[in-house]
C-alpha cells in the first residue's frame, strides 16, 4: 500500500512492528522480506515515485576536505533510492576484504566471507543478475568471441576478475507492484524522518518524527527501527537525534560519521596495445559497460585487473580494480557528453536537470563530434581511437579523520542541519595507485600485450586534477560495524551499540570497503539482517515495545 504523507491528518500517530527509514535497495529489500514472514511494516520514503527539486535539495551540503561532489546525480531521494542512479555493477567482496590486515589500520569485519556467501547467492535473483559464478575462464568460454578474450598475463602477480551487470534494477519501479499489493507493508511517500526519539536512557527507540515539505507532520512508533538512508544520511539522522544524548544516538564514543569512505577513481598513463589485443572488449569500459557483445545467456559482464592476495600482503597495499578506457574522437566535447547522457537515459538513470531537447540540439550542432564519438564506440576502428589509458578505483583506507559532521549554521527546509563532508585519502591510497599500475604495466610489457607509459608517481603529492570529484558514488563506513562499541557504531548484527531495537542497513556499516561495487554486499547484508530481525521478533524479551498510548492513524 502507498500513502501520500502530505494527505495524512496532521499529527497522526502510526503504529507498526517494523519501521524502515529509507526506500532504497536496503529498505525495499528488508520490507519485502518482512512481508514474506507476515510482519507489519512501515517504509518511510522521503520522495515520491520520481525526482523533484525540493526533495533533492535536502541532500545538499558542503565539502570541506578533498573536492567532492555528493548530492545531485550521485544519490536519488525518491522511491528506489540510489538504485535510480546505479550503473548496475555487481561483484562480491574478496575474502581478504573482510580480514584484519596489519598494514591497514582499523581493518577487519566481525565475520568473514563465508558468513555472507549464502546471502550473496540469494541476492542474484533480487538484483536480476546471472549465476553465482564469477570465474573468468567460465565467462570467456560462455561469451565465445575473439574480441572478448582474457589477457595472457605471465607474472602471476596480476589476476583478472569478473563483474556482472544488473539491467540495472531500479528498485522503485521493479518492486512497486509488490509494495502496492502487499498486505503487510505501508509505504509512506514524501515522509522525511527528522528525529529518532527514545526513552530517557536512550537505550530504546520509541518513535520517529516525520515531516513533509508541505508542512505536515506525523509520528511512527514501532518495536524495531531500521535506518536505511545511505552512507551520508544515516549518520546525519543519528547525529541530529540528540534530544536525550547531546552527541546523537550511538555516538557515545564519537564514532558516528567517522571513517567516511568512497572509492577514489583516477585516470592515468598511456597504453599502446599490440595489434593482436587492440580490439579486445573485455577490459575496456568504453565497450564492456552494459554491452550485449560482452554477454552470455543474456547476462552482460565486464573484467577488471587486480593484484593477487600474496602481492597485496608482500607490498602492503590496499585492494584495487583496474581496467582500460579508450579515448575517442570528440572525447570530452559537448556533443560526446550529450550522447553519453542520452545513453544513460536509456538505462533509466536519474539525470538531474537533463534536457533531452537541448542535448539533441547540441549533437545536431556538432555533427562531426557526435558521429565520430558514436561511430568509434560502435565499430571500434583502430585508426580513429586516439589512445587508451588506465582507469583505477582503489580501496580507501578507513580513516577516522575522514568524516561527516553537521553544519553548525546551515539548515535545510525541514530545519535539519545540513552535512559537511571532510573526505580524506592518505598516502597509503596514493602508494597503492602507483604500485598497482606499475605492477600491471610491467606484466603487460613482459606478456607482449602492450607498451605502457606511466604518469609520474603521486605518493606524497597533492592529488592530481584527474581524481574524479564524484568518487564512485559509494558512500560507506560512517556507522561502521565492530563487536566493540569503542571501535564501531553497530555490532555484528547491525544493531546500534547500547540500543535494544535500532538497526542500521546499507554500506554505512562497512568496516572496510574493498575495491568492489557495494550494491550486492548491501543486498546480502540486508537479507542477513532480515533473518536476525525475524528471530528477534519471536523473542518478546529481545526487543522492548514502544511507549503505550500510541494510536494507529486513520
Amino acid at each position: 500500500m502507498f500513502i501520500d504523507t502530505r494527505q495524512v491528518e496532521e499529527g497522526s500517530k502510526v503504529e507498526t512492528t517494523v519501521c524502515i527509514i529509507g526506500g532504497g535497495v536496503a529498505g525495499i529489500t528488508l520490507a519485502l522480506e518482512m512481508e514474506k514472514i507476515g510482519v507489519d511494516t512501515c517504509l518511510l520514503e522521503s520522495g515520491g515515485f520520481k525526482p523533484d527539486d525540493q526533495t533533492r535539495d535536502l541532500y545538499r551540503g558542503e565539502d570541506i576536505g578533498l573536492p567532492y561532489i555528493f548530492s545531485d546525480g550521485c544519490r536519488s531521494r525518491y522511491l528506489g533510492g540510489s538504485s535510480n542512479c546505479w550503473g548496475g555493477w555487481n561483484r562480491p567482496l574478496d575474502p581478504w576484504d573482510f580480514e584484519k590486515r596489519d598494514w591497514i589500520p582499523n581493518s577487519g569485519w566481525p565475520f568473514g566471507l563465508k558468513e555472507l556467501e549464502p546471502y550473496y547467492a540469494k541476492s542474484h535473483k533480487l538484483l536480476q543478475i546471472g549465476p553465482n559464478n564469477f570465474d573468468p575462464d567460465h565467462w570467456e568460454k560462455a561469451v565465445g568471441r575473439n574480441d572478448v578474450r582474457r589477457l595472457p598475463l605471465v607474472s602471476g602477480m596480476v589476476r583478472d576478475t569478473i563483474s556482472q551487470f544488473s539491467p540495472p534494477s531500479r528498485f522503485g519501479k521493479l518492486y512497486r507492484s509488490d509494495l502496492k499489493q502487499s498486505e503487510q507493508i505501508r509505504v509512506y511517500l514524501y515522509a522525511n524522518v527528522v528525529s529518532i526519539d527514545t526513552e530517557e536512557t536512550a537505550s530504546t527507540a520509541t518513535c520517529v518524527q516525520v515531516k513533509t515539505l508541505s508542512g505536515r507532520s506525523m509520528q511512527v512508533s514501532a518495536k524495531v527501527f531500521v535506518l536505511a538512508t545511505g552512507g551520508i544520511e544515516n549518520p546525519r539522522l543519528l547525529l541530529a537525534s540528540n534530544k536525550v544524548q547531546a552527541a546523537g544516538l550511538g555516538n557515545g564514543n564519537d564514532l558516528v560519521g567517522r571513517y567516511f569512505m568512497d572509492h577514489p577513481r583516477l585516470y592515468s598513463g598511456k597504453v599502446n596495445f599490440t595489434r593482436q589485443w587492440s580490439r579486445n572488449k573485455l577490459y575496456d569500459i568504453k565497450y564492456h559497460y552494459q554491452n550485449a557483445s560482452v554477454s552470455a545467456d543474456g547476462i552482460k559482464i565486464a573484467a577488471q585487473l587486480s593484484l593477487v592476495e600474496s602481492v597485496l600482503k608482500k607490498e602492503k597495499l590496499l585492494n584495487s580494480r583496474v581496467w582500460f578506457s579508450s579515448i575517442f574522437p570528440g572525447e570530452g566535447s559537448e556533443a560526446a557528453q550529450a550522447l553519453f547522457r542520452c545513453k544513460q537515459a536509456l538505462l533509466q538513470k536519474e539525470l538531474p536537470g537533463w534536457d533531452p531537447a537541448q542535448d539533441m540540439v547540441t549533437m545536431m550542432s556538432h555533427p562531426i563530434d557526435t558521429f565520430l564519438y558514436g561511430f568509434t564506440r560502435l565499430v571500434q576502428p583502430r585508426s580513429l581511437i586516439k589512445g587508451v589509458e588506465f582507469e583505477i578505483i582503489t580501496e580507501p583506507e578507513p580513516d577516522p579523520s575522514s568524516r561527516i559532521t553537521l553544519s553548525p549554521t546551515k539548515l535545510d527546509q525541514l530545519g535539519m542541519p545540513r552535512v559537511c563532508i571532510d573526505w580524506r585519502l592518505g598516502t597509503n591510497v596514493q602508494r597503492t595507485v602507483d604500485r598497482t599500475l606499475e605492477i600491471i604495466a610491467n606484466d603487460m610489457r613482459s606478456s607482449g600485450i602492450a607498451s605502457v607509459d606511466l604518469d609520474p608517481a603521486i605518493e606524497g603529492k597533492p592529488w592530481p586534477a584527474r581524481l574524479e570529484k564524484e568518487g564512485t558514488w559509494h558512500h560507506m563506513g560512517t556507522t561502521r560495524m565492530h563487536e566493540s562499541p569503542k571501535q564501531g557504531v553497530v555490532d555484528s548484527d547491525c544493531k546500534v551499540h547500547g540500543m535494544s531495537n535500532l538497526y542500521v542497513a546499507g554500506s554505512s556499516v562497512f568496516p572496510t570497503a574493498g575495491a568492489n561495487f557495494p550494491t550486492i554486499t548491501i543486498a546480502a547484508l540486508t537479507l542477513r539482517l532480515s533473518e536476525h530481525i525475524a528471530k528477534e521478533l519471536k523473542n518478546p524479551k529481545a526487543i522492548l515495545p514502544p511507549k503505550e498510548g500510541v494510536l494507529l492513524a486513520a
